[in-house]
């Protein structure tokens, strides 16, 4: 689109993330606009997933951690072999959530991004509902096979947007501040502005 930048139109299906299930189909136009800012996103997908049973599966996850009695630590998620104990899989949950709101944002039409490993990851204990982690993950830079180091902060409650605020920087290059974006359950998103914590 001249002046714009260019717009592409995907028709995709997508699966369930644990279980490899089909859950559904979208159809999506992305613009990337000629000035250096996130690609324009409209999407709407056919769910083969009920919603109902989404929110069952965001409780039974948020149930899960809720119930600790001690922050929650772990690194290296998955492990040098690829492997995720059973007891981590809803941090990984997490930060495949909350980083895909970092690699949005960071995406260009020559540039993608794939989370490689959660290399920390620690828990706030609230006061209130919410569940809040921090994390450091490493994402995968493509075609420059570079790894890129990010501190992520996630914040959320089920029926709530996954809230999200990150600074990212390559291992090689000071550190660079990010905004934070957002990625959410079922029940959508909400901008949080600003990555200083």
């Amino acid at each position: 689109i001249p002046e714009s930048g260019h717009k592409y139109y995907l028709q995709f299906s997508t699966e369930d993330y644990r279980t490899g299930e089909d859950a559904g189909s979208c159809l999506a136009t992305v613009l990337y606009p000629k000035k250096k800012s996130p690609p324009v996103v409209s999407i709407k997908c056919s769910h083969t997933k009920d919603k109902k049973e989404t929110q069952e599966e965001d409780k039974r996850l948020y149930q899960r951690i809720r119930h600790q009695t001690k922050p929650i630590t772990a690194n290296n998620i998955p492990d040098s072999y690829g492997n995720i104990e059973p007891a981590l899989e809803p941090l990984w949950a997490l930060a495949v959530a909350g980083s895909s709101s970092i690699m949005w944002e960071k995406s260009t039409e020559t540039l993608g991004y794939f989370l490689a490993q959660v290399k920390a990851v620690k828990q706030w204990m609230r006061k209130d509902d919410f569940i809040e982690f921090d994390y450091t993950v490493l994402l995968h830079e493509m075609p420059t096979q570079e790894i890129i180091s990010c501190h992520m902060r996630l914040t959320w409650l089920p029926g709530h947007p996954l809230k999200v605020k990150h600074v990212c920087a390559p291992e090689s290059h000071s550190m660079d501040e990010g905004s934070g974006a957002e990625s959410g359950s079922a029940a959508g998103a909400s901008a949080e502005k600003g990555a200083h914590f």
